[in-house]
């Protein structure tokens, strides 16, 4: 028996590698496994070396293994790219169609299965992949009816037949299987899980739930790899709560007329990658002059230009903050986990009406596209907060109609009220210049000193909870490890090797970028002996901003990776235990 598992399924993009994964996942997320999945996939329609590794666990886990058990191959290639990830005990199930060759360098077992043959004779060999799956079951000791429910919901609008058809490919693929293995039938059998029914889904969904939640009723976007999923998801559920998606020509009219929905008073959002913030940038200056709610979601990939759009990367970071013309107030916030980014995409809209600015939610592809196992989300926890925005005629009704209001009003806390364009008694004047407090334009020295400082002073008292994730049960740690995003999975298992190692290891995750929260951090900074910065980019970026806001520059080290790829828990082990 064994308590976890590493799976991965390859072969030419377009040929159901992604459905493979998917249906193995879901079979066994429903018997309470707790999984984790990371597709590994080119930029293009059809064709190139796509891979799907998923790791079943009975208990919690947010990162790819280090290794792998089982590697179902459909052409050579799958067989080259990734046998090295296979341990000694490993097994490598090939289609026999391309005369599978095993490396000399390798200690794991490899057996060649019919696939498409099977899958050809039943009537197509596109069910080659519900072969490969009852393969996987006998090396599993997976009764294959578990599997029923999920090909009916997949495939039962096709008619009986074709679920039937499905089924049959499952239960030759385990039969063959079963001859080829003889006594080892089994030998990786999974501890029985829990049971519990859990969500599974990607970062994307669940900042498109969130966004739902949240109060949404438009989206304008253009499409972008790795944020796609976010328009595809709400194109499916605004419509139902009288809401839309408008498929923009660019990003630049995507963050616009976000813009202009926010200011008629309709929560709205954008989202896209690196490349669209770029495009976004002088519209990011706009809603905060004008003072106008955005809320965008960065969804981080291989940069610059078009780059790795596939691939894992976290170098928009100094773009998030810095990217825009002059100086303007600015939320940025960075989730770690897919519950998280569901919970920090709702109180993104909720701040970015609080404080009338523009709120990034700064993802990465491993977070959007990574595929976990998920807690039910709670949506008592759920509020809209819209802020200083008066929705109600009678509260103008003491100004007189021909007094202009004063959107722009300079209050200690740097909100001003807002008013839904049209309302009696509500006309103001907006620009994107400098402008004094009813919003016609000014350029006193003394109004723009007094406008710069009221916009200013909003991310002085920010409120966000839990700005920081912590791990930390040392009051005096050899080493504190921090990261952002999608690390975090990776950082808490190297963390766990680290302490066996004899060391005593804080973990930060920095959840709120902008503003960066100094004073939670510095603690833990002051405690630790050495302090190592986890960060999927060349530069160091929020190395950089840590020492910046925190100092202490010479105890944090940078630990790095901009190849494409996730952080594997072995390369951060090994790195901080160089560190002494």
């Amino acid at each position: 028996m064994i308590q976890q598992l590493s799976w991965k399924v390859g072969g030419q993009q377009g040929e159901g590698i992604e459905s493979t994964g998917e249906i193995f996942s879901i079979a066994l997320n429903r018997l309470g496994y707790y999984l984790y999945g990371y597709r590994h996939f080119s930029s293009r329609i059809k064709g190139g070396h796509t891979n799907n590794k998923i790791r079943v666990s009975t208990k919690q886990v947010r990162a790819i293994a280090d290794d792998l058990d089982i590697l179902v191959a459909f052409d050579q290639e799958t067989i080259d790219v990734n046998y090295k990830e296979l341990h000694s005990k490993g097994i490598i199930i090939a289609d026999a169609k391309f005369d599978p060759q095993k490396p000399e360098d390798t200690e794991a077992q490899m057996f060649a299965v019919p696939f498409t043959e099977i899958a050809s004779e039943l009537g197509t060999s596109l069910m080659k992949n519900m072969v490969a799956i009852g393969a996987t079951c006998t090396i599993l000791n997976l009764d294959i009816s578990l599997f029923k429910e999920v090909v009916e919901e997949i495939f039962g609008r096709k008619g009986e037949a074709v679920v039937a058809k499905n089924m049959e490919a499952i239960k030759q693929g385990a039969e063959v299987m079963k001859e080829k293995l003889g006594e080892q039938t089994g030998i990786m059998e999974l501890e029985k899980a829990d049971g519990q029914k859990r969500m599974f889904m990607i970062g994307n969904d669940a900042i498109a739930l969130g966004a739902l939640a949240g109060g949404v009723r438009l989206m304008a976007a253009y499409p972008i790899t790795p944020a796609s999923e976010i328009m595809e998801y709400l194109i499916k559920k605004l419509p139902s709560v009288g809401g839309t998606v408008i498929q923009t020509e660019d990003e630049i009219a995507a963050a616009t007329m976000a813009i202009g929905s926010n200011y008629a008073g309709v929560r709205a959002f954008t989202a896209s990658a690196g490349p669209g913030l770029s495009l976004m940038m002088e519209s990011i200056g706009l809603a905060g002059m004008t003072e106008t709610p955005l809320v965008i979601v960065d969804t981080q990939r291989g940069g610059p230009s078009t780059g790795l759009p596939t691939k894992q990367e976290q170098s928009d970071l100094m773009a998030m903050l810095y990217g825009t013309h002059g100086e303007i107030p600015k939320i940025v916030i960075a989730p770690s986990t897919v519950q998280e980014a569901f919970y920090d995409t709702v109180e993104a809209f909720n701040l970015a009406e609080q404080y009338q600015c523009p709120v990034i939610v700064l993802s990465d592809l491993q977070l959007s596209l990574g595929k976990q196992t998920v807690e039910p989300l709670d949506f008592s926890k759920v509020e809209i907060r819209r802020g200083k925005l008066i929705q109600n005629e009678a509260d103008l009704a003491e100004l007189n109609d021909k007094t202009y209001f004063k959107r722009y009003e300079v209050t200690e806390d740097g909100v001003s009220p807002r008013v839904i364009p049209g309302m009696k008694n509500g006309i103001h004047h907006v620009t994107g210049v400098e402008h004094d407090e009813t919003g016609k334009p000014s350029e006193a020295a003394s109004n723009r000193k007094h406008q710069m400082d009221k916009r200013m002073r909003k991310i002085e008292n920010i409120q966000f909870d839990n700005p920081i994730y912590t791990d930390a049960k040392h009051e005096e740690a050899d080493l504190l490890v921090i990261g952002f995003n999608s690390t975090r999975g990776a950082i808490e298992e190297a963390k766990g090797r680290l302490e066996k190692d004899g060391l005593k290891v804080n973990h930060a995750q920095i959840r709120l970028i902008q503003p960066f929260p100094a004073d939670e951090l510095m603690p833990l900074i002051q405690s630790a002996k050495k302090v190592a910065v986890i960060e999927n980019n060349a530069t160091g970026q929020l190395a950089n901003i840590i020492k910046m806001n925190a100092g202490n520059h010479n105890k944090i080290r940078s630990i790095v990776k901009y190849d494409g790829n996730p952080f594997l828990p072995h390369e951060i082990h090994t790195e901080c235990k160089e560190l002494f």
